[in-house]
């Protein structure tokens, strides 16, 4: 297994198509947007460039994977010699229907289709399918270069075999698999999205506010990074739709967004992406100030 297709090229999938470059496979990067793909191989190089100055990585190397990641705008052409394809579109359910259907009809049969999608259904994605025992999830973690674990996610057809095949591929990576079962949200944000959604209710209901919120979660549980923090990071429009999938596929009233979620991604404040969220982000900066809409 040697060809992977990596289809999206935006944080996810630039980061996933520079580990797969960097252990020696061959990298189709697939995006409908060149600029898009442009930017992507920008942003790879100059992560390449950062584990250079690090000494993890030495010039040669840098670059015998960046000519190990060839570009496309055609999804057919970009699939056509793959091995395993990993799609890292947006987390929009239709989207992925539609993109998988393709890939089922554009790739060799004996692909393995992977999804990186962070909640949604591996069964249902494999559904849509002729080959739903070789649809499979692999959950990377952002940003993908440096976190070690993966998700990979056994549909209710996934065949052992597949589910085997691709832990092994993960473990290639430096990576630790660990394979979980199909249900929403799979293990990391059935865990992590009612946390931060719980952070989100307890700056809303006013018992403390966002600094407060965020430094007894690090100082006083040891997580690296507060949960309002956490949010802006993975961007709010994220955590809303997958808190939006557990509250569908468990009908938990415990799994409804905060209200005050909600009304930030509808306003367009989703984080970092959009240069605000519960902080403000100015490019440059390592400076990290609570949004002035909270003061």
């Amino acid at each position: 297994m040697n060809n992977i297709s990596v289809i999206g090229s935006g944080t996810m999938g630039n980061g996933i198509a520079h580990v797969f470059a960097q252990y020696g496979y061959k990298v189709s990067l697939i995006d409908i947007n060149q600029p898009a793909l442009d930017k992507a191989l920008a942003t790879i190089s100059k992560n390449f460039d950062r584990q250079v100055a690090k000494g993890s990585l030495t010039e040669e190397e840098k670059k015998a994977s960046l000519g190990r990641i060839q570009p496309f705008t055609s999804l057919k052409e970009g699939v056509q010699q793959a091995d395993l394809v990993i799609e890292a579109a947006t987390e929009n359910l239709q989207v992925k229907l539609d993109l998988f259907r393709q890939l089922d009809e554009f790739s060799p049969e004996n692909a393995i289709l992977a999804s990186n999608t962070s909640s949604i259904s591996i069964t249902k994605i494999g559904s849509v399918t002729k080959r739903p025992d070789k649809v499979i999830g692999m959950h990377f973690m952002n940003p993908v270069p440096v976190m070690k674990l993966v998700e990979v996610i056994k549909g209710y057809a996934t065949s052992q075999e597949i589910t085997d095949t691709v832990m092994e591929i993960s473990s290639k990576l430096g990576k630790t698999p660990v394979e979980v079962n199909d249900y929403p949200g799979f293990v990391a944000n059935r865990i992590l999205m009612p946390m931060i959604n719980e952070a989100i209710y307890t700056l809303f209901e006013g018992v403390a506010g966002i600094e407060e919120i965020d430094t007894v979660m690090k100082l006083g549980m040891a997580h690296p990074m507060g949960p309002l923090q956490l949010a802006d990071f993975i961007g709010l429009d994220v955590c809303l739709s997958i808190l939006r999938v557990l509250h569908d596929g468990f009908g938990n009233p415990k799994y409804a967004p905060c209200p005050l979620l909600v009304n930030m991604v509808e306003a367009g404040y989703k984080g970092v992406k959009t240069g605000e969220g519960f902080y403000e982000y100015t490019p440059g900066s390592k400076d990290l100030k609570v949004s002035r809409r909270f003061h």
